[in-house]
């Protein structure tokens, strides 16, 4: 039957109305034909910086993002750590500084698209690359791998994290473009493409089929070859120092056709403790950016617009020895821990105006400074046990490891009495790679410090009964490589002049919990007086003006320890060892118009007279040679 001129119009007119209605269909998709990423149907390439919401207050997120926005970039690269949010088995936290769904929320309301890397694995220089130390509870896992236990435990996090993530995906009327499976997974030993295959199917059925799932990897044959898999789209990572026509050659070996990405652009470099601090040309960044936006990639410029880790975050790597990276993740970053715009900074902003428009306005400029000062007062870490071991110790034949007695971070003390009087000097030793990773002995007075890769043997004197103490520190665990499995603590016994001690005592301290509660302002420690030795802590407060403003905390004449203001652990010190010798405080962890309380655990040898400096900037060394002489 044919239908009449008004019936028609009427649906026609009713199809455009319903057509006008529909939003438009959002997409991001590759496209292999014109080697480019199509967003909602046009040619896209983003240039994208990393920023890690774990490493900056919550209070500076708004300010950190904003600068990132009038930089000129156009999406940020995001970590989540898996051990961040998940303490203990079950036990899950996205409360405060932890609430990662505000933090992409925000990135969405200042106009920013997001390239996650929910791992479970990042790297990112954080303990255990993002995996939580518990996993080690069951001593024989096979951390990335299709052992049955780690997927267990990998299967119940995504079940928790993805359904937190998908409705901010871009096909939902998010700004998530991208999500990382994985991280670098052709670096780690295993090779199992079983294990991808098993998060490819987790993620696309906890996702849909829609998102663009990808893999990054260095750009050697070997690791490309490991780390990639059909199904996700492979991109490479390189620095200034690269070819870059050579490193998108190594992409193109795995993906030959679609869009070129550098997934981590080095605009630095990570410090450990002990050598001197990274620094990358701005020219060279600035240049090899240009390079690759004239070859039309995308880029993700890595780890440049940061603050810092709280302790217990920091990892460390392992090449040939353990090392340790530095509280700071300010290395000579574009935007500095403090949140500064740099000349890098500058110079990058410059680059990218020559390929796409800047945004309309100014630079937020600076953050302003404070140095109030302060003096301090002691108590003796062994006089004040009961407080931070309120459980007491556990009671071995021989040491057990953090992860035996589930303690996951910070310190546990080891105690044993001398079995015989030792009138000459006998070498209190320690099997190899069994200290891990400081040991800070402590036998009638403080006798010095066993430590990882470096000195495992002291000579000792005493008498039958004398008590023997050992603190030792978790430093941080392996963050990259095949060693991520790291245990701490006592790996093996001590021994006197060979002859293994026994019956020990374990105290897992919980320093952070009885800071955080208070103490020890609560209570009334010894007025300091003298050279102290052995690990003590010292206290004190200091008042801010109206406004709390950022600062630098030096510490002239102290050796090694950590820093907590107000209960907020702010991260190591080691200014003998450097390079670091400052560490940053944001103004968001001071308090205005009452006392703000410092407290410092020395676990070397304070000053005879403990004096703490605030700065208006970080200082770095320069060179090893003058490791204890901070410049600018």
């Amino acid at each position: 039957r044919r239908m009449g001129l008004p019936a028609l119009t009427l649906l026609l007119v009713a199809r455009l109305l319903h057509t006008q209605a529909s939003p438009p269909v959002r997409s991001f998709q590759l496209d292999y034909e014109e080697d480019c990423f199509r967003k909602d149907g046009a040619p896209f390439r983003y240039i994208s910086g990393s920023i890690h919401y774990a490493r900056v207050p919550r209070p500076a997120w708004r300010d950190r993002l904003l600068k990132m926005y009038m930089s000129g970039l156009s999406a940020v690269q995001v970590y989540i750590p898996w051990n961040y949010h998940e303490p203990l088995p079950g036990v899950y936290d996205f409360a405060g500084d932890r609430d990662v769904e505000a933090f992409l929320d925000l990135t969405a309301e200042l106009g920013l698209l997001v390239i996650l890397r929910p791992g479970p694995y990042i790297c990112a220089e954080w303990e255990m690359g993002g995996l939580p130390a518990w996993l080690l509870w069951k001593p024989d896992i096979i951390l990335r791998s299709s052992d049955p236990a780690y997927l267990a435990a990998v299967d119940s996090w995504l079940h928790v994290l993805l359904p937190k993530i998908k409705p901010r995906l871009y096909q939902h009327g998010g700004n998530i473009i991208s999500v990382q499976v994985e991280n670098e997974y052709g670096s780690y030993y295993a090779c199992d493409y079983g294990y991808l295959r098993h998060l490819l199917g987790s993620f696309r059925a906890l996702l849909g089929s829609e998102v663009l799932l990808f893999t990054t990897d260095g750009t050697r044959a070997e690791e490309l070859r490991c780390g990639t898999l059909q199904g996700l789209y492979a991109t490479v990572d390189f620095g200034p120092g690269s070819n870059v026509t050579e490193a998108f050659g190594a992409q193109r070996q795995v993906e030959p056709k679609g869009p070129l990405v550098n997934s981590e652009y080095y605009t630095g470099w990570l410090d450990y403790w002990g050598e001197a601090h990274a620094s990358t040309s701005s020219v060279r960044v600035a240049q090899g950016l240009e390079d690759m936006l004239q070859l039309g990639a995308s880029i993700n410029m890595q780890s440049p617009f940061l603050q810092l880790p709280s302790l217990p975050w920091p990892g460390a790597d392992f090449k040939d020895q353990y090392k340790p990276v530095t509280t700071s993740y300010d290395y000579d970053a574009p935007l500095s821990e403090a949140g500064d715009p740099t000349e890098k900074l500058f110079a990058i902003r410059t680059v990218i105006s020559k390929f796409q428009p800047l945004p309309v306005g100014p630079m937020p400029p600076a953050t302003p400074k404070y140095h109030p000062s302060l003096s301090l007062q002691y108590a003796d870490l062994l006089d004040v046990l009961d407080v931070l071991c309120p459980s007491g110790p556990i009671q071995s034949q021989f040491p057990l490891t953090f992860e035996a007695i589930k303690q996951i971070h910070g310190f546990v003390l080891y105690r044993t009495q001398l079995p015989r009087d030792v009138l000459d000097p006998a070498t209190l030793g320690a099997p190899p790679h069994s200290i891990c990773d400081r040991g800070y002995v402590m036998l009638q007075k403080y006798r010095g410090t066993l430590e990882r890769d470096g000195q495992t043997a002291l000579h000792v004197t005493g008498s039958t009964g004398d008590t023997l103490d050992v603190l030792l520190e978790n430093m941080g665990r392996i963050s990259f490589g095949a060693n991520i499995s790291d245990f701490k603590g006592l790996l093996g016994n001590l021994s006197l002049d060979s002859s293994p001690l026994r019956n020990w005592l374990i105290y897992p301290l919980a320093i952070d919990t009885a800071v955080q509660q208070g103490w020890p302002h609560a209570a009334l420690p010894k007025l300091s007086s003298g050279d102290r030795a052995g690990p003590a802590f010292y206290t004190g407060t200091f008042e801010t003006p109206g406004i709390a403003w950022d600062t630098f905390v030096k510490f002239p004449g102290w050796s090694k320890g950590q820093l907590w203001i107000n209960g907020f652990n702010l991260g190591r010190y080691w200014p003998l060892r450097g390079p670091q010798q400052t560490l940053f405080v944001p103004g968001s962890v001071l308090h205005i118009g009452r006392p703000n309380n410092i407290t410092v655990l020395e676990l070397e040898g304070a000053p005879s007279t403990p004096l703490l400096l605030f700065l208006d900037r970080p200082l770095f060394n320069r060179t090893l040679s003058h490791s204890t002489a901070a410049t600018e």
